[in-house]
This record gives structure tokens, C-alpha cells and sequence, in this order.
């Protein structure tokens, strides 16, 4: 059976919104919350997570995606995520 996209999209908003102020998660690890792919957890946050934190999903190394790089960055450093070559550690910041 497969599952209706807006369920899914719903779906990962509300596992992004979960993630606390100062923290990160992946794409895999919202994925694995949800039931689905990193790939759909990103379509998601690209076509409609304008509402959730989006910025504070990066990819599995700890980098943002380089379309939203610098903005992204901008907005973690603001909740006081360190970056280092652009690139957070997940060991000290990853959620859950």
C-alpha cells in the first residue's frame, strides 16, 4: 500500500519540528522517523517546508545542500550550531 505524498510531506514536517533549537538531524534519520528514503524527506523540505525548520536537516557528513548552503548555515550559527568548512558535527549537535 503505498501512502499519499501530502501524508508523507505531513509526515516529515512534523518530525522536522521536533527537532530542538540548537540541534540537527539528517535526512536519513527524519526518513527512518517517517518510514521513507532520504530523497523523499528532502522533495518534502523543498516543496514545502518553508514553515518548519527546514535548516536544521543537513546531509548524512554533516553539510548543508548547496542550494540553501549559505542561508542554512546562517540560521544554525544563529541557534549557536558551530560549523566548521561548512559542515556541523553530528556528534555534538545530531538529533535524535
Amino acid at each position: 500500500m503505498t501512502r499519499d505524498p501530502a501524508d508523507v510531506d505531513e509526515a516529515v514536517f512534523d518530525a522536522v519540528e521536533r527537532i530542538p533549537p540548537g540541534r540537527v538531524s539528517t535526512y536519513g534519520a527524519i526518513g527512518e522517523l517517517v518510514g521513507v528514503g532520504p530523497r523523499r524527506v528532502a522533495r518534502a523540505l523543498s516543496h514545502g517546508g518553508g514553515a518548519v525548520p527546514w535548516f536544521r536537516v543537513v546531509r548524512a557528513d554533516g553539510s548543508a545542500a548547496e542550494p540553501v548552503r549559505a542561508r542554512q548555515l546562517e540560521l544554525l550559527a544563529a541557534e549557536g550550531v558551530p560549523a566548521r568548512n561548512s559542515r556541523v558535527d553530528l556528534g555534538a549537535v545530531g538529533w535524535p
